[in-house]
């Protein structure tokens, strides 16, 4: 195993939710990492993520371990949940809150 693959495991197995995006989730650089963003801060979710713009190793090494070709990445409890219209799609049905809560991980509920 490489050291790109086994940095990448211990980020998705430290945190609960992790995302791989560009920028940050206070300032994401890409209109994906934004709405991710957005979705994250109206659901009061506690999210660790990756700047993959900082590192070109974990950038393609991240695409690679996932076989997904497109930035951002969801990860929760060490699961690949997917990417931007995935998690969008996810949120709207109310699956992703679905998904949340079997997990055991706090969000805001609505009302």
């Amino acid at each position: 195993m490489s050291n790109t693959e086994q940095t990448i495991k211990d980020l998705i197995n430290s945190n609960d939710v992790f995302l791989f995006m560009k920028g940050s989730l206070d300032f994401p650089q890409c209109g994906f990492s934004g709405q991710v963003a957005q979705i994250f801060s109206y659901l009061d979710l506690e999210v660790s993520s990756f700047n993959i713009l900082e590192d070109e190793e974990i950038r393609q090494g991240i695409k690679d371990f996932s076989n997904w070709p497109t930035i951002p990445q969801l990860y929760i409890k060490g699961e690949f949940v997917g990417g931007a219209d995935i998690i969008r799609e996810m949120f709207q049905a109310g699956e992703l809150q679905t998904l949340l809560s079997e997990k055991g991980i706090n969000f805001k509920s609505e009302g």
